[in-house]
């Protein structure tokens, strides 16, 4: 809602969601004073002095020492020792013995004592975890070479974040989508092609694979390289084991059997990989690589297959006369999800929506054209659940369709009424009222249903690879 326009614009967004300016009160002051909507005025030039940049509102511990000070009547030593107890307010709780003589010397310099207290409790505030400026600076300064990173190398920007996790925000899914949405090729994790860590490799840059939402953003790009998921990518693998076969690899494998004499690896480790699809350079998909892992096995087993104990020494020879049914789109995309966490070849949504649009569901890319107020109902996997401190026990959850996302608000009666849903399920279905305002736009959660079920029909084949009932 902010658009910054300006460095300090960074500064001051950094400081103002903390949990102090938050509890002070002095966002929604600060973003309607920002947006020409509410009155900058200053009950006298000390103060106009102090707050100038902020637009009368106190961001910074700096400002709320000077405060005291010039309007409290506070001397150096004792706006220190105020500090100082807004920074161990959680562990001493001293900070009240000020309030009094911050109020008394306010009001005998002519401020009002309503604005005395307003003051304070803003003060106060900072001791729920605020910012020094030049903490918030230091902060913004890293926001802006990521952003300038992001806007003119989506592509290094993408391969850093991914080996960069666990990060906490955005899983790797939503970091390959957004990349992808700006053009960047986005390859998948290969035996013959992968490293540990993502990196980028020689690609082409295909300008009309940016999104619309991005499209503006197309010019400042100046890089065409593509990213290639790392190894680090595929879940259960280990760093020492990849580097094993990475160094054993040299020109390329050129079978499975291949892989497993010269890497070195286990069965069960060749066999994360099948499961992962990273055999595509060896013309093997996912079902066809862990068949082949099942003919690694020359000793008798209680899972060996009676095919593979007949003609031992000619095994791969045995399975490419088999014919292996091929596995649906919906299949492959699951199982992408089991071992990845994400897939390059479609979303999960993308096969349930002519069920969403049965239930009315609206796909989120829709949303900024329903207008604020009215109810709506949305749905998508649950990537993000986040509970602030400052937020009194709001629940804000992040939704993901094959579009975009919704960010969606659970208040807290809501979320005790549904709380296993929100906590544990994969897929839901919310309806709720929209609320929209300068661009930024969240549902309130009125109902809340757990879906996760309906995924199951990706690999049961109740959808076809278009999402059409079969």
């Amino acid at each position: 809602r902010l658009k910054p326009q300006h460095f300090y614009d960074l500064v001051i967004e950094v400081a103002i969601v903390r949990p102090g300016p938050i509890q002070g009160d002095m966002v929604q002051p600060y973003l309607r004073r920002r947006q020409g909507k509410g009155t900058v005025s200053y009950p006298s030039k000390e103060l106009e002095a102090v707050l100038g940049r902020t637009l009368g509102v106190p961001l910074f511990q700096e400002q709320a020492m000077k405060i005291a000070i010039v309007a409290g009547g506070f001397t150096p030593s004792e706006a220190d020792k105020l500090r100082r107890a807004i920074a161990t307010f959680r562990r001493v709780g001293t900070i009240h013995t000020f309030q009094q003589k911050m109020i008394d010397g306010m009001t005998a310099r002519g401020y009002d004592k309503e604005f005395a207290e307003r003051c304070f409790k803003q003060i106060e505030g900072f001791g729920e975890y605020g910012f020094p400026e030049s903490h918030a600076a230091s902060f913004a300064l890293l926001v802006y070479a990521s952003c300038w990173l992001k806007a003119h190398y989506p592509d290094v920007f993408c391969a850093a974040m991914l080996n960069a996790q666990p990060l906490g925000f955005y899983a790797p899914a939503q970091l390959v989508r957004d990349a992808r949405e700006h053009g960047v090729e986005v390859r998948p994790a290969d035996i013959n092609a992968s490293d540990w860590d993502a990196k980028l490799e020689d690609g082409l840059f295909d300008a009309d694979a940016i999104h619309a939402r991005h499209r503006e953003m197309g010019s400042l790009i100046k890089t065409h390289k593509a990213v290639r998921l790392g190894f680090r990518s595929v879940k259960g693998l280990r760093k020492a084991d990849m580097e094993q076969l990475v160094w054993n690899r040299g020109a390329g494998y050129d079978s499975v059997r291949d892989l497993a004499f010269r890497s070195g690896l286990s069965r069960a480790v060749i066999e994360r990989l099948a499961d992962a699809d990273a055999f595509r350079s060896l013309g093997l998909d996912r079902r066809e690589a862990l068949w082949a892992v099942k003919a690694l096995d020359p000793a008798p087993a209680a899972d060996a297959l009676p095919l593979f104990a007949v003609a031992e020494n000619n095994a791969e020879a045995q399975e490419a006369e088999m014919r292996l049914p091929q596995m649906r789109l919906g299949e492959q995309v699951v199982e992408d999800y089991r071992s990845l966490s994400l897939s390059l070849k479609a979303h999960p949504l993308s096969f349930l929506r002519a069920f969403l649009a049965r239930e009315r569901v609206t796909p989120n890319e829709a949303l900024t054209q329903v207008p604020s107020g009215r109810r709506v109902t949305v749905a998508g996997l649950v990537l993000v659940r986040q509970r602030p401190g400052s937020a009194k026990g709001v629940i804000f959850m992040t939704l993901e369709d094959e579009g975009h996302v919704a960010n969606v608000i659970v208040w807290p009666k809501m979320f005790e009424k549904y709380r296993a849903i929100v906590i544990g399920s994969r897929l839901v279905k919310v309806t709720g009222k929209l609320q929209s305002e300068s661009g930024v736009i969240h549902i309130v959660a009125e109902h809340i249903e757990d879906i996760t079920a309906r995924l199951s029909a990706l690999t049961a084949g109740t959808f076809g690879d278009h999402g059409l009932a079969n």
